[in-house]
């Protein structure tokens, strides 16, 4: 145990953020460069090494969260990275943009704040790429067996690092121009700087990993040609098939998908762009969907000089405590303020929107919206209640149903859906195709990017044992499509 009595002497202290009005100013993170290094040993000494700790279970990774808690608490940094990456290949990436379901879980959590782990994370992995802790680990011998990975978001890096890790070679085909799914072009740059995308790109291509950009599977090559070019075949192209909003005026010019408007913003950064091809800058913007994905584009208006940036959710304004019918250790839906929101901008809850008004050149200007109930599994709108939001630019942010079907591949594999549109797969990630496997939001639908890596390594693990014949000695966590959602 780190410290005996830090969960009764220590508070919980957070990552400090720059100031509001700097931040908007660039695109940098949202947090003070090294602010975390100086709080982080009390913070990991809150943690009271559980005799179960649930927070294991909270994390569909199985982090081993008391364990590096203890050595951060004794700033035994090369310890405490070694821990981390024995379940968790990209824990920079989870440090930054995993809502920490963890943390929900916390038995600390049951009566006072929980532990920061998060913030532990982030901080022993920074710490390792600093200190030169986290280097290329290459097989010692080769089993001339080869893999395709489709996709190359955190399930499909995770696959492909463990399976080339365990002698495989191993492709990686993505659709975009780099690497890093929507890591790359879906999260902005001030929630994650994409240098810390680049660093462990390079780190997989000292491992022998290969990579393989601009190509589409379906379209640019066919899936079935593909199946037959490797041994086994992993898809990772997530669930991007994204929610359309059909009312009048929807084909108004200025209402966009948020993945339309999102990565444009990062190849600015990438240096694709001086300007982005749609940007908020002077523009009332108003962005329907109260998620994540929102959050981004409320936050990436900002920083592009938006006159008003309003976010528009249908379901009620969430509890500011825990709901007593998501009770602990789950992770329960409450009432957050990310970066983002502290930026600015209004929120409205429990409206939907009915249509859109546009001026004599085709672009929109207006959108009506309503007030709704939620009764009988259906939003009731309110009689009266309708109003007008002025709007420039209009960001669709509203989740996506399942994966893309439009490119070809799915039929040229022939591939099995489920109702949701996702790819059908049994409790090893093996489709009904042989040789075929999928991991990730293709096969679980929307999720998070700790089930991505999760799936990632489970599948691999799958993959290595098809390949061998024999049980893989790869880590993964137990079944985790077995295992009881947190949100």
């Amino acid at each position: 145990m780190a410290d005996p009595k830090g969960f009764l002497t220590t508070g919980r202290e957070t990552a400090p953020t720059r100031p509001v009005e700097e931040r908007r100013q660039d695109w940098n993170e949202v947090y003070v460069p090294g602010g975390l290094l100086p709080l982080i040993s009390k913070q990991a000494g809150r943690c009271m090494d559980c005799g179960i700790p649930f927070c294991h279970n909270g994390c569909p990774l199985g982090n081993l969260i008391p364990e590096w808690n203890d050595y951060a608490y004794r700033e035994d940094w090369q310890a405490a990275s070694e821990r981390l990456h024995a379940t968790n290949n990209f824990p920079e990436f989870t440090g930054r943009l995993c809502p920490a379901p963890c943390e929900s879980a916390c038995v600390l959590g049951i009566n006072q704040p929980a532990v920061t782990i998060k913030n532990v994370e982030v901080t022993i992995i920074d710490k390792a790429w600093d200190s030169g802790d986290v280097t290329p680990q290459p097989p010692e011998r080769l089993s001339g067996k080869t893999v395709a990975v489709i996709g190359s978001g955190p399930a499909g890096l995770a696959a492909a690092q463990q399976l080339t890790r365990a002698g495989h070679t191993v492709a990686v085909y993505e659709r975009a121009d780099r690497i890093g799914g929507l890591l790359r072009y879906g999260i902005p740059e001030f929630k994650m700087e994409k240098r810390h995308i680049n660093r462990r790109i390079e780190q997989m291509r000292a491992e022998g990993t290969k990579f393989r950009t601009g190509v589409q599977i379906g379209t640019d090559l066919d899936g079935a040609k593909l199946a037959k070019r490797y041994d086994a075949v992993v898809i990772a192209a997530g669930a991007t098939q994204w929610r359309d909003l059909p009312v009048e005026g929807r084909e108004l010019k200025g209402v966009h998908q948020a993945m339309e408007y999102l990565p444009l913003a990062n190849k600015v950064q990438e240096g694709d762009f001086v300007a982005p091809p749609i940007t908020a800058e002077g523009k009332h913007v108003v962005v329907i969907g109260g998620g994540d994905t929102g959050a981004d584009c409320v936050g990436t208006a900002h920083r592009q000089g938006a006159l008003s940036v309003t976010q528009l959710e249908i379901m009620p304004r969430p509890s500011e405590s825990r709901p007593l019918h998501q009770p602990w250790p789950t992770m329960p839906m409450v009432y957050k303020v990310t970066s983002a929101h502290e930026e600015g901008g209004e929120r409205v809850y429990a409206v939907n929107t009915v249509r859109f008004t546009g001026d004599e050149n085709g672009h929109v200007r207006e959108l009506h919206l309503v007030e709704v109930v939620f009764e009988n599994g259906t939003f009731v709108p309110q009689e009266g209640t309708e109003r007008i939001v002025p709007a420039d630019l209009v960001t669709l942010a509203m989740g996506f149903t399942g994966t893309d079907q439009e490119n070809g591949m799915v039929e040229q594999l022939g591939l099995e859906l489920d109702a949701r549109g996702n790819i059908v797969r049994d409790a090893s990630y093996a489709t009904n195709v042989d040789g075929v496997f999928v991991a990730g939001d293709a096969g679980r639908g929307q999720s998070l990017i700790v089930w991505a890596i999760a799936e990632g390594r489970s599948a691999a693990k799958s993959v290595d044992a098809y390949l061998t014949g024999v049980p893989s000695a790869l880590h993964a966590p137990i079944r985790p499509t077995d295992r009881p959602l947190t949100v």
